[in-house]
């Protein structure tokens, strides 16, 4: 019955993949992220996530990947996402206002050489803006995960990556292969 529908769907998101893959520009861009996140674990920073609804759910998802394992047993890596607290984030949401929900954490735990990873596939999250102009003060380096525009991020990531997409669930699902990259090509490159 839905044969049809589900053979597009597959199509799309593998077309989506394929622009990924021939796209230079992003693949160098992919590589910066982990080089970034290499350097920041070698000299004992964090790797830290944020992200809403589904993006959220990835943004856990990659942390996990760094503080538990990918494909190895080794020591867990210091990586975590912002939202993880649900009393951290209801109380700051009903006292401040949701838009500082990751802000205000990163301005308690953040520390200079520390990496944000922001996932957004409007790039316009409000929370997340905010959380990059908050990495900004601290020093801490910004990387954006969006869809094709970047949105807003654009501007205040020190490195973007914009999935070639307008389409939400074909963003995820590459934003979470990129993710998947970069947790390999770092715990290859640390844990040989």
């Amino acid at each position: 019955m839905f044969k049809t529908n589900i053979k597009s769907i597959l199509e799309e998101s593998i077309r989506t993949k394929q622009l990924l893959l021939s796209d230079e520009h992003v693949l160098d861009k992919i590589n910066q992220a982990a080089l970034q996140c290499i350097e920041a674990f070698k000299t004992d920073h964090k790797v830290l996530f944020c992200g809403n609804g589904g993006s959220a759910a990835d943004a856990q998802h990659l942390a996990a990947e760094f503080s538990g394992r990918f494909y190895k047993d080794r020591p867990p890596l210091y990586s975590d996402a912002l939202h993880a607290n649900t009393s951290y984030i209801t109380a700051v949401g009903n006292d401040y206002g949701y838009e500082f929900v990751f802000s205000r954490l990163l301005k308690g735990i953040g520390r200079p050489g520390d990496i944000l990873f922001g996932l957004s596939t409007s790039g316009n999250s409000s929370n997340i803006l905010k959380a990059f102009e908050e990495a900004k003060n601290i020093g801490i380096y910004c990387i954006a995960m969006t869809g094709s525009t970047g949105g807003k991020m654009a501007t205040l990531a020190d490195l973007l990556i914009n999935v070639p997409s307008h389409n939400t669930p074909r963003i995820q699902e590459s934003h979470i292969t990129i993710g998947h990259i970069i947790c390999e090509m770092v715990e290859k490159t640390l844990f040989p």
